[in-house]
């Protein structure tokens, strides 16, 4: 579990971060949280489904990376082989923390950057320095901030998209049964998609809502990147040896 520390410019003027070892953050992991912000950038290589969040259980919207808990098929030779890294993955080991034990962020509604002390790619030695040495911020702990920044707007947007797709019924199980060249296969379970059918049954104003509201251009997005499945199948074939 990640121990997070809020960042200020005094007591942590010398933190670093080892941006090459913040992707080990990803190595163990076959679902990853993403924000409709980066949909485009993912479908170009990652299958997009809708899971349910383990302890809320509520929707939420992952790039399918393996077939099985704990795989992660874009992790090979100890380093991220997709072409995009998610945003999930490139903020680490940045977090946004609770600003109620700081009363001056508390009153102005700004948010808590914190780190993970316990992050593999937390360093006081080698690295990208977070502040300069009269205690600005640098580039690249500007960077990260605007990473925060794009996950908690994307977050408003995935749950209003996520709120649509179950007003409206659009919401289907996966049924998938997937075999390897190995005659190996897995059943995808408890991963949701798109039902198509019912998306080319709206009526019009349904259509016209979605489209003003700038989600239908997602939807369609989440299901053209299924056909991704196969790049991560081809992976996976590769993996076994075959």
């Amino acid at each position: 579990m990640a121990q997070l520390v809020a960042i200020d410019n005094k007591n942590h003027l010398n933190l670093k971060v080892d941006a090459a070892k913040a992707e080990l953050h990803g190595a163990g992991l076959h679902l990853v949280p993403a924000v409709m912000s980066e949909f485009t950038n993912m479908a170009v290589q990652y299958p997009l489904v809708i899971t349910k969040n383990a302890d809320t259980g509520q929707f939420v919207v992952a790039a399918m990376l393996g077939f099985e808990s704990g795989e992660n098929l874009f992790w090979q030779a100890g380093q991220w082989q997709g072409l995009y890294l998610p945003l999930q993955i490139r903020r680490q080991p940045f977090f946004v923390g609770n600003p109620e034990h700081n009363k001056a962020q508390a009153e102005s509604g700004d948010y808590v950057v914190c780190f993970d002390s316990e992050s593999p790619a937390v360093t006081s030695n080698e690295g990208q320095a977070l502040f300069t040495e009269d205690g600005a911020d640098t580039e690249y702990f500007q960077q990260a901030k605007y990473c925060l920044a794009q996950l908690l707007e994307g977050e408003l947007a995935n749950k209003q998209l996520l709120e649509q797709l179950e007003r409206l019924q659009l919401l289907q199980v996966m049924q998938m049964e997937v075999t390897f060249a190995n005659q190996q296969s897995t059943t995808l379970n408890g991963l949701y998609t798109i039902d198509t059918e019912k998306l080319a049954a709206l009526s019009s104003e349904n259509i016209s809502s979605l489209h003003k509201a700038g989600l239908l251009q997602a939807i369609y997005t989440l299901i053209t990147s299924l056909g991704q499945i196969h790049h991560l199948i081809d992976l996976k074939n590769k993996q076994l040896g075959c």
